[in-house]
């Protein structure tokens, strides 16, 4: 009698608890959330509502779109913009210009190495770069905010070179 009453009450608290229970991870489900507006203003969506499968949410969500990418990665101890990300952060460029309600936080990172003052500031200097780099292409100053985390949040948290290389990179935050 006692197993059969435990078994009950794990089985009516299980079911209590998973009924309480709402997912919040992955995407929302189609015709819910911004992926899915069409229209934002912007001139930027990718096709009309009822585009027959096409994409008709974001450009920034769409991974077809040059603006799907938002990791810019650096070299060991340099804040210098590498060649193959010129024409990702030119297309970012291009949206934020045509798009002057959009709102960008650049995040810099850095991997382990080095003391925690100097990563915070060369994680500076990293989203610094994106920054100048984006002012130039014609984006408003307005529009762009950066921060530093230095080493403290890290995407690998191994300790060799594969880890450090992905740690090193500036984030784009649209807001």
């Amino acid at each position: 009698m006692k197993k059969t009453m435990v078994l009950l009450l794990t089985l009516v608290f299980s079911m209590a608890l998973l009924s309480g229970c709402t997912s919040t991870g992955g995407p929302p489900p189609e015709g819910e959330g911004a992926g899915t507006q069409v229209g934002d203003g912007s001139g930027a969506d990718t096709a009309a509502a009822g585009g027959g499968g096409a994409w008709t949410g974001s450009p920034l969500e769409d991974p077809s779109s040059p603006l799907y990418e938002k990791v810019v990665y650096f070299d060991f101890d340099t804040a210098e913009i590498r060649p193959e990300y010129v024409a990702t952060l030119r297309a970012h460029a291009e949206y934020l210009v045509n798009s002057p309600a959009a709102r960008l936080v650049i995040e810099g990172h850095c991997d382990e190495r080095g003391s925690r003052e100097y990563n915070i500031a060369l994680g500076e200097r990293r989203a610094d770069a994106v920054k100048s780099f984006l002012e130039a292409e014609g984006v408003s100053p307005v529009q762009l905010e950066t921060v530093s985390y230095g080493e403290e949040r890290p995407v690998d948290l191994g300790h060799n070179e594969d880890a450090w290389a992905k740690n090193r990179r500036a984030e784009l935050v649209y807001q």
